[in-house]
């Protein structure tokens, strides 16, 4: 994505970022076609959901990206955020840590995850940001277009409460350029998470 130069205001809610062109079609279709988005694209077919993957005209590596673009407030975009996290007790007898285990969060874009909290309520001992080789080791996604289904293994996932406040919801279709619409019901239902506060 082209970005704005130094001392340019960001764009208001609703107004999508100067500087970038529409997308080329052939662009927008490789995008479309790309392993990624196929999977997920396969994913929510499987789980019956209809819904067009959108294609972004610049890449939205940020949830106030994403709205802009969108049209949308920022706390209706559900981040995917990765964590590698170790559960209490799972130290090994030679002292050496565990190894830690991918776990994905989604919530508002207008939110942080709090990650002592999360801790606390998982009894976890630690919650970090996963690096980007540990998000596509457990998603099968680059970060920026983590999607919350279309997994290339079984990942643990939680869906903040905030979410729950809007009506529609964009998440990551597999592709910084690609979203989806869905509702946090809809989140619920087809990841298998299970429901936090986790901001």
């Amino acid at each position: 994505m082209t970005s704005a130069p130094a001392g340019t205001p960001d764009p208001a809610p609703g107004e999508a970022p100067e500087l970038v062109e529409q997308m080329p079609e052939q662009t927008r279709s490789a995008i479309l076609a790309h392993p990624a988005v196929a999977r997920v694209r396969e994913a929510l077919t499987a789980v019956h959901v209809t819904t067009e993957i959108v294609v972004l005209d610049g890449a939205a590596r940020t949830a106030a990206q994403a709205a802009a673009y969108l049209g949308v407030l920022t706390a209706q975009i559900a981040n995917s955020l990765v964590f590698a996290v170790t559960v209490q007790g799972t130290e090994r007898p030679d002292s050496a840590s565990a190894d830690p285990e991918p776990l994905l969060i989604l919530t508002s874009g207008a939110h942080r995850v709090d990650t002592s909290k999360v801790a606390d309520l998982l009894e976890l001992d630690t919650v970090d940001m996963a690096s980007a080789d540990l998000v596509r080791e457990a998603t099968g996604f680059v970060i920026g277009g983590v999607a919350p289904v279309g997994h290339v293994r079984p990942v643990r996932t939680l869906i903040d409460v905030s979410l729950a406040r809007y009506d529609t919801v964009w998440a990551a279709a597999g592709h910084p350029h690609a979203v989806f619409a869905t509702t946090y019901d809809e989140l619920l239902r087809i990841t298998g998470g299970h429901p936090i506060e986790a901001t």
